[in-house]
């Protein structure tokens, strides 16, 4: 089903708002219950495509999730070694994170599975995964170049390694801290460059053993997943488009509630700041093991600059809003280090850099990143290629814009945020669909 938007020209933003759950933790929070032994309650869950197919495949694994009311999940976990085989593909739909942590969990299982994905995820990237956990022991076949279907074999022994990640990924991470539970001795993951640390949080929360710092994560395997109630934070990334959007509509105030702060997430507020945004928290505090605070942004003139490379891994998701934050600033914007952007849900760097420039912006592409020079958006027709936080980001555009934005492919937003459209009006946004 193909869904378009028209965003439009908006006066000063305001209100206080809360933005989903954070679509990760969602994930995670999922199947380590189903891992579990005994009964766990999950409060904040994403009512999103991406983590109901989460959800939707360890009910397929034979763990009962009941769902006594939209965002709450009751998981009647199974233990490490209780999941079942299932008689069909396990659809992963759109969500890279779904089918990567997964690979990690189903690899030291006693059953075959088959893992499977959407158009845009069956062209995504999994060697990055799959080699790894060869080295443990596992097999799993893959399509041509490395993308799904992936297919694993169960019934083979895995053994704990030392792993230097090549690439900055917690979803590798987290595939290889997840075999390591079934696996024979120590595993240990290192980066070079540290990523989010959702999945060590989420273990030493169920009771796993785990020893992490950033850029190290240490555990053994042998031990059990206790039941814990799990309350999931605000989505750092959904709140993303809304910190942009009262950044550069002028006179906007808004409050976001309960928003995730995890220190490996939040390199868009270090970024915005350094551009001169106005964003401050208020009652920082903890949820389920993870900081969180209310975000008060006001509007502010933001200047171009240097993205430094060293947030880069902090704000991968988040590059699509940057960019439009950096369509609008005074200078020059330039990014480097972000190649990962060419092999997200879409090569986020080049529809991007189109459709800014679709819409009057100069942007010049380099492999790893792109240059913006800031001026004034016009109105025009800009495609987002189904990749939900480029449809979002360019709604926030349409609302400082000389004219309409028509954003083509926006039906995917419902794989992480599906109420944006409610909420974006709420606070004073033109967004409409059709």
């Amino acid at each position: 089903m193909s869904i378009d938007w028209t965003s439009s020209h908006a006066p000063a933003l305001a209100g206080e708002i809360a933005v989903p759950g954070d679509k990760s933790i969602s994930h995670r929070a999922i199947m380590l219950a189903a891992l579990a032994e005994g009964c766990s309650r999950i409060d904040g869950f994403l009512e999103g495509e991406d983590t109901r197919a989460t959800a939707r495949i360890f009910a397929d694994l034979g763990v009962r999730i009941e769902t006594p009311n939209a965002s709450r999940r009751i998981v009647h976990g199974v233990g490490l070694h209780g999941l079942r085989g299932a008689a069909r593909p396990l659809d992963c739909g759109n969500s890279g994170t779904c089918m990567r942590l997964l690979c990690g969990v189903l690899a030291g299982q006693a059953f075959d599975s088959t893992l499977v994905g959407d158009e845009s995820l069956s062209r995504r990237p999994m060697r990055r995964v799959t080699e790894p956990l060869a080295a443990m022991g596992a097999r799993i076949d893959s399509g041509e170049g490395g993308v799904p279907p992936l297919r694993i074999a169960g019934g083979h022994r895995l053994r704990g390694i030392d792993y230097i990640t090549p690439v900055a990924s917690a979803q590798v991470k987290s595939a290889v801290l997840l075999a390591g539970l079934q696996a024979d001795g120590e595993t240990e993951v290192r980066e070079a460059h540290p990523t989010r640390d959702y999945t060590e949080r989420m273990l030493a929360a169920f009771g796993w053993p785990i020893a992490f710092e950033p850029g190290r994560a240490r555990l053994a395997g042998g031990h059990r997943l206790r039941a814990t109630d799990v309350v999931v934070p605000a989505d750092f990334s959904s709140a993303a488009f809304f910190l942009v959007a009262a950044s550069i509509v002028p006179g906007s105030r808004l409050l976001l509630r309960a928003v995730g702060l995890n220190p490996r997430r939040t390199g868009l507020l270090q970024a915005l700041r350094l551009m001169g945004a106005d964003i401050r928290e208020h009652a920082p505090r903890e949820l389920g093991g993870e900081p969180v605070a209310d975000l008060e942004v006001r509007h502010a003139r933001l200047r171009g600059i240097d993205v430094p490379v060293e947030l880069v891994p902090d704000m991968i998701d988040e590059f699509p809003a940057l960019f439009v934050a950096a369509a609008v600033a005074d200078g020059i914007t330039r990014v480097r280090g972000a190649a990962e952007l060419r092999v997200k849900e879409s090569d986020r760097i080049a529809v991007m850099a189109a459709g800014l420039r679709r819409l009057g912006i100069p942007v010049e592409e380099t492999p790893d990143g792109a240059s913006i020079t800031g001026g004034r958006l016009a109105g025009g027709e800009v495609d987002s290629a189904g990749d939900h936080r480029i449809a979002m980001s360019f709604a926030v555009a349409g609302a400082v814009a000389a004219g309409p934005v028509r954003i083509g492919d926006c039906a995917n937003v419902a794989t992480s945020f599906p109420g944006f459209v409610d909420l974006a009006r709420a606070i004073g946004m033109a967004v409409a669909e059709g």
